[in-house]
């Protein structure tokens, strides 16, 4: 640090702020911070001290990552880790906005003596975090430039989110961390606890299938940090091991589907109908012997409509007969994620969109996936309709 004192230099800057901290009771604040401090700890445990500079802002803080630039993605998924984890009933809640930018910045001492940082860097740092919800992680256009270059992994965690304009009336192009409909923050599993202990019936089944879901999807981010972590530590060997099984897993896969895809159709179904006229109308003498039936005329039920032009083959036609009335209702579960275009706009992201409600007719759904093809499927419906679209990205 004495080296680079008074230097300009250009580093990784991880922004945090509570929210609403100064809205919370002297010792709502000291639960918070207690917790905070904790969780920060554990984030930043593994950085060298000569690589790190802490600056405690009160209602949060800011660190400069002098060494690797990864070191500030993954302090951000760990804390965002531990806040997932956090018992949901903690009161008050914890909810920590998060940014990171990759900028210059000036190594100086405060009055204290003390290592401190000013700087581009950590103003757009603090810029970034400011557009984030609570308990999402997002990063400048530098950051992410940087960082999703590393590797693929890396570079699938981040989602565009588009431009955003500061106080300051500049403009700043955000990725965010992370999944899109990931439930990062803890304030929603309350939401979902509160929904489960406050209804019944049907709504009560609901509530409890978003919990489920929403643990799953806790989960599944917790495995992906692991499974990024462990390639990152590999050895060149075991990295191509591993890949060699992804690769093994995912021609299986493909055989599988594309085996199901071409099974044999099953025979249509056959309506005999028998040419026997009435038994009032029949009339049989000992000398007059009964008057032939004639052969039964087969007549066969044509074939569904097996393509249709203008749609791949992987999309599929649906045709909805249980009608119960009213607006139709698309029930969605996608994984990990998609985007969801209902004739050619967009309705959302999916989780958490969970459901879309149709006008009757032929519909175009498409679900995008920035690191998978494009999955379309063409549904026909009628009112009252409910119809569940499942797909998984792999």
């Amino acid at each position: 640090m004495e080296q680079r004192s008074n230097k300009t230099i250009v580093c990784s800057v991880f922004f945090l702020d509570i929210v609403e901290y100064s809205k919370k009771s002297v010792s709502g604040q000291i639960s918070l911070k207690e917790r905070f401090n904790a969780f920060l700890s554990i984030a930043i445990r593994d950085v060298p001290v000569a690589d790190r500079i802490i600056l405690d802002t009160g209602d949060g803080a800011a660190i400069s990552f002098l060494g690797d630039i990864e070191d500030a993605l993954q302090a951000a998924l760990s804390v965002r880790s531990s806040l997932l984890g956090e018992g949901v009933r903690m009161e008050p809640p914890l909810l920590v906005r998060m940014g990171i930018n990759l900028g210059p910045v000036r190594l100086v001492k405060d009055i204290n003596g003390q290592p401190n940082i000013v700087g581009d860097g950590i103003n757009v740092a603090q810029r970034v975090m400011g557009f984030a919800d609570p308990g999402q992680i997002l990063v400048s256009r530098s950051y992410y430039d940087a960082v999703s270059r590393l590797s693929q992994e890396y570079a699938g965690m981040f989602h565009y989110q588009g431009s955003r304009t500061d106080k300051h009336v500049r403009e700043h192009e955000v990725y965010a961390i992370g999944y899109p409909g990931d439930f990062t923050t803890t304030q929603r599993s309350v939401e979902i606890e509160d929904e489960i202990e406050h209804t019944e019936g049907m709504q009560r089944i609901v509530a409890l299938s978003k919990r489920y879901w929403h643990e799953f999807l806790r989960q599944a981010a917790d495995y992906e940090r692991h499974a990024v972590a462990i390639f990152k530590r590999a050895t060149t060997r075991q990295r191509a091991a591993i890949m060699a099984v992804g690769v093994l897993l995912l021609a299986t896969s493909v055989l599988a589907v594309y085996k199901l895809a071409h099974q044999p159709e099953p025979e249509q179904e056959t309506k005999v109908i028998a040419a026997v006229p009435p038994a009032a109308t029949v009339k049989a003498t000992p000398q007059t012997p009964p008057a032939p039936v004639p052969a039964p005329k087969v007549v066969k039920t044509p074939p569904q409509e097996k393509k249709i032009q203008g749609v791949k083959e992987s999309a599929r036609i649906r045709t909805l007969e249980d009608t119960t009335g009213g607006p139709a209702v698309v029930s969605l579960a996608i994984l990990p994620w998609g985007e969801i275009y209902l004739d050619g706009k967009k309705q959302g992201v999916s989780p958490p969109l969970m459901e879309l409600q149709v006008v009757a007719g032929r519909h175009t759904l498409e679900i995008r996936n920035s690191t998978f093809p494009v999955y379309k499927e063409v549904i026909r419906v009628k009112p009252g309709a409910n119809i569940k679209i499942r797909h998984s990205f792999k």
